[in-house]
């Protein structure tokens, strides 16, 4: 992966935010789309364009795509969303993301979208 790529992705609001959550746990669409308060279209164009670039992976489970960083990552992707993560504390603690995230991933009877009534029901982890 080039450095210019990674640049890329970076350089745009939502896919940073998206790389700053994805650092907290693996999540799917409706996930991201709840805490950043975008259309599942706009969110879902942001992923396709970090995993065209490697910068997430995606996996199936059930009715729903789940993504996450990559397990194995360039050097210059590792030091680069280290320095992301290193800036967020000051702006929003860690701590109070991940709660953010927990909180929305175990809403009750939530469903995934406004658009269907699947209860997105994937462990966190796996």
């Amino acid at each position: 992966m080039k450095i210019i790529e990674i640049y890329k992705c970076l350089c745009d609001e939502t896919r940073l935010r998206i790389l700053n959550l994805l650092a907290v746990s693996p999540l799917c669409v409706c996930h991201i789309q709840a805490v950043l308060g975008k259309s599942q279209v706009l969110v879902s164009q942001h992923l396709a364009y970090l995993r065209e670039r490697e910068m997430v992976t995606a996996r199936r489970y059930r009715h729903w795509m789940i993504y996450a960083l990559p397990a194995e990552r360039p050097a210059a992707l590792e030091a680069n969303l280290q320095c992301l993560q290193d800036a967020i504390p000051r702006q929003r603690p860690a701590a109070l993301l991940q709660m953010w995230v927990m909180a929305v991933m175990a809403s009750p009877g939530a469903a995934c979208n406004k658009h269907h009534s699947r209860k997105c029901t994937r462990p966190v982890d796996g």
